[in-house]
């Protein structure tokens, strides 16, 4: 490259799958195709900008039309490492492949777990069951406030959550609860993440508040943002990131309530870092309409983030690079509340991207943060960089 790269932006669409992993079926996945399937359910997608950049050229849904020229570069990545959560995914991005998949529990956490985090809070529990997080406050919300019992539920993923209102249990013994719990989910117990679920309201009408935190294990080696930090240059999070990497290798962070703030932060932060990675999880798609099956939802905030893309692609520089792409699916046309395992798009632009670079099915997520490690001048664990295809 006749000049380095300033800043690279990778933003993940939070569970915007596009179907086609090679081995869905094994996780029970078969027919999952998060983007097509919701463009099918609601008569087509606006997706201009996305369009643009090659996303109709990656994937064949409704209403993205696939542009002969995009003004981008575009391909698709597999996952390697055995899970479809978050943190698998998001690890595999910046260079983790893990060879052992996160324990799960979809009979609910054994009493070997459940006795002993009893004992440490001093209290029994509700639930303890695989669940939607809004269904089970639902259900239990109103015996919770009587008798104060916190309610655990997990899901399809790694995680041990803690639901509790914030009238009942105050935000700091709930987070101290979740602190506890992540003490003691150590050895074949590791899960991926425990996350704080406060609620507010009556029976009826509970709604979650914004004050949801993660306490997610440390990767089990460097990854590409710890290769960027130790550099001396910046990693700046956006989002759950810090939340997701244990706050490892990130120099700073924006925690995040919604899609737009996302999108807010993201610009402020292109405009504010000096040289390094601006690394923005959007939230709202998977947890606000994946998990709750609402392809309606889904939809809307896809079309809303498309329309606000072209504010993201002006706060590049000229020597800044935007990644676009997501860390597994959540097709909320199926049965399952559950992330689904898919392929992920990859969709890549800049003033110095080559227009139309077909970058192909990639192999593994780690491609991606072997491209920025390459762009910013740093090692990468693994995966192999696009960056002499994408970029000029």
């Amino acid at each position: 490259m006749s000049r380095p790269i300033r800043a690279v932006a990778v933003v993940v669409l939070d569970s915007v799958g596009i179907g086609g992993a090679p081995d869905a079926a094994e996780f029970g996945d078969a027919g999952s195709a998060t983007l097509q399937n919701i463009a099918t359910s609601v008569g087509g997608l606006r997706l201009p900008n996305l369009a643009k950049l090659g996303l109709g050229r990656v994937v064949t849904a409704a209403g993205v039309d696939a542009v002969a020229m995009a003004e981008g570069a575009f391909g698709s990545m597999i996952e390697l490492s055995p899970g479809k959560d978050t943190t698998t995914g998001h690890w595999e991005l910046m260079g983790v492949i893990l060879e052992r998949a996160f324990p799960l529990y979809p009979d609910g956490f054994p009493d070997e777990v459940m006795d002993v985090f009893h004992a440490s809070i001093g209290s029994t529990t509700l639930g303890n069951h695989p669940a939607s997080g809004t269904v089970i406050v639902d259900e239990l919300g109103a015996e919770h406030m009587v008798t104060g019992k916190p309610i655990v539920y997990t899901s399809g993923d790694s995680v041990f959550q803690i639901a509790a209102h914030i009238d009942v249990v105050p935000l700091e013994k709930l987070y101290e609860m979740c602190e506890r719990a992540r003490a003691i989910l150590t050895g074949p117990h590791e899960v991926g993440r425990v996350i704080a679920r406060p609620f507010m309201g009556a029976p009826g009408s509970f709604t979650r508040t914004t004050d949801r935190h993660d306490y997610a294990v440390e990767p089990p080696s460097p990854t590409v943002l710890d290769h960027i930090s130790s550099e001396g240059l910046e990693v700046r999070g956006v989002g759950k990131i810090a939340d997701i990497f244990a706050g490892r290798g990130v120099t700073s962070s924006l925690p995040t309530t919604s899609n737009d703030e996302g999108i807010e932060a993201t610009i402020a932060e292109l405009g504010a870092i000096s040289r390094g990675l601006v690394f923005t999880n959007l939230v709202d798609f998977d947890q606000s309409f994946g998990h709750r099956n609402d392809p309606g939802g889904y939809a809307r905030a896809l079309e809303s983030f498309d329309a606000r893309l072209p504010e993201i692609t002006a706060a590049l520089g000229e020597d800044d690079i935007l990644i676009v792409t997501a860390d597994h699916g959540n097709d909320p046309t199926t049965p399952s509340t559950d992330h689904s395992r898919e392929q992920v798009p990859v969709l890549v632009t800049g003033p110095r991207v080559s227009r139309g670079s077909d970058l192909g099915v990639r192999s593994t997520f780690a491609d991606c943060g072997a491209t920025v490690a390459a762009l910013l001048g740093v090692p990468a664990p693994t995966g192999a960089s696009f960056a002499e295809a994408a970029v000029g």
